[in-house]
């Protein structure tokens, strides 16, 4: 307990009730003013003896309210202003009062880590999730999820058509179309982006996937993302998402969204999922460019899927991209 009393301890008797002061400099004025006042009205009224001739009692009344009413305002005036002081004084001990607990709770928190701060960031992320849903769920399903069939013939027609077209005129074949597709390998090598300066391996399958129009998109779609997201360090390597088996990764190929395919969104990270989701909201250049990555995924993985075997989707959903893909439809509610 704090000793009062003790001149030492004097910041933590602010936190202590204050004790009335029985007399203070502002009764001393009071009454001092209270008493001259008095003396000056028996001075009036006994040594100068004004004339009283005809008084009557009103005149009596009048005389006692000129005595006694200055005395009553001063007595009202020193209880304002001790009220004042009074007040004032609360007002600092309650901010001392905050101010101990704010550094207490710090003190606490720094102490026992971020283990108390989890049922608030949880509470937020629900928060933010729920109005991420409600705002951009028309977006979050992947406005371009699946093309209809008749899109799909008309998509595998045109090529043959120009490949007719520059039979005809004789004007030779692309560079591109003279190499050929890149292997389910270098895709998946090329997904999870060279490990550092000296992996030549993974530089060589990145270098094949950007001369592949379908792969470099998404490679280069990927590469954004996860620019973006180290800005609110985030990094793909520090997340450990749950796997899911193959068969759900060829029933989200095939097109099913929803809750029959939650467990790819297997990334439980609550201050990654915190952090993007409240980024996705608030800047239209990481939505648009997120957005645009998950298209780019779904598209790509249809193809990928149709030729992969088991072990090889095992692969790719290890990669950085995949990660990406995992967080980030995670947030946009995909797997919902």
């Amino acid at each position: 307990m704090v000793n009062n009393n003790d001149s030492t301890s004097a910041p933590a008797g602010l936190y202590d009730r204050p004790q009335k002061r029985e007399v203070t400099g502002i009764e001393v004025i009071a009454v001092v003013l209270s008493l001259i006042w008095l003396l000056a009205t028996v001075v009036f009224f006994l040594i100068l003896e004004p004339s009283t001739e005809g008084a009557d009692s009103l005149q009596f009344i009048m005389t006692m309210v000129a005595i006694f009413m200055p005395v009553a305002l001063i007595w009202v005036a020193a209880m304002t202003a001790r009220s004042s002081r009074v007040m004032r004084e609360e007002g600092q001990r309650i901010n001392a009062a905050v101010e101990g607990l704010r550094q207490s709770y710090m003190s606490q928190a720094q102490a026992s880590g971020q283990s108390g701060m989890e049922p608030t960031i949880a509470k937020k992320l629900d928060e933010i999730a729920a109005a991420q849903r409600k705002t951009e769920t028309a977006i979050a399903m992947f406005s371009t999820t699946r093309e209809t069939q008749a899109a799909r013939v008309v998509e595998q027609a045109e090529p043959a058509r120009d490949e007719e077209d520059q039979g005809l005129l004789a004007l030779g074949t692309s560079a591109e179309e003279l190499d050929p597709p890149i292997s389910n390998a270098d895709l998946i090598r090329a997904m999870h982006f060279p490990e550092n300066a000296e992996d030549q391996e993974g530089f060589n399958a990145l270098r094949k996937a950007l001369k592949d129009r379908q792969a470099s998109q998404l490679v280069q779609a990927a590469q954004d993302v996860l620019t973006l997201l180290s800005q609110d360090g985030i990094y793909m390597d520090d997340l450990r998402p749950d796997l899911a088996r193959p068969e759900i990764w060829r029933q989200f190929a095939e097109g099913i969204r929803g809750r029959e395919i939650a467990a790819l969104g297997g990334v439980r990270d609550r201050s990654s999922l915190a952090l993007s989701a409240g980024r996705m909201k608030q800047d239209p250049i990481f939505r648009d460019a997120a957005h645009h990555f998950l298209r780019r995924f779904d598209k790509t993985f249809v193809e990928f899927e149709k030729s992969a075997s088991d072990q090889e989707i095992t692969a790719l959903s290890e990669t950085r991209t995949a990660r990406a893909f995992m967080l980030l439809g995670r947030v946009a509610g995909i797997f919902d």
